[in-house]
């Protein structure tokens, strides 16, 4: 293995290897479904059973359908607070069930 006589960030090295390998999709899926749980709070987490990215539509999976109607009130709101925390534009759509 050869050595680079430069230093470089760890992070920056970490984020080569994700977008060498193509582990973006990956990364992005579970970094969602943190986002949604930190930013939802212990409250909503709760109620939540399923959490899946697929494209850039958010399904979100809940067990309460009086919870589910009171969020889809506020569906852009969500959404620009999931990608803002995520610093980037990952959904697009959300879809709760």
């Amino acid at each position: 293995m050869a050595r680079n006589n430069e230093e470089q960030n760890m992070s920056d090295v970490l984020k080569d290897f994700v977008k060498k390998n193509k582990l973006e999709k990956g990364l992005n899926k579970v970094n969602v479904k943190d986002v949604w749980n930190a930013q939802m709070g212990p409250a909503i987490a709760k109620y939540t059973d399923q959490i899946q990215l697929n494209g850039k539509t958010l399904y979100v999976s809940l067990s309460s359908s009086v919870l589910r109607e009171e969020l889809s009130y506020g569906k852009t709101k969500i959404i620009a607070m999931i990608n803002k925390e995520l610093g980037e534009e990952l959904v697009d759509k959300l879809v709760l069930k």
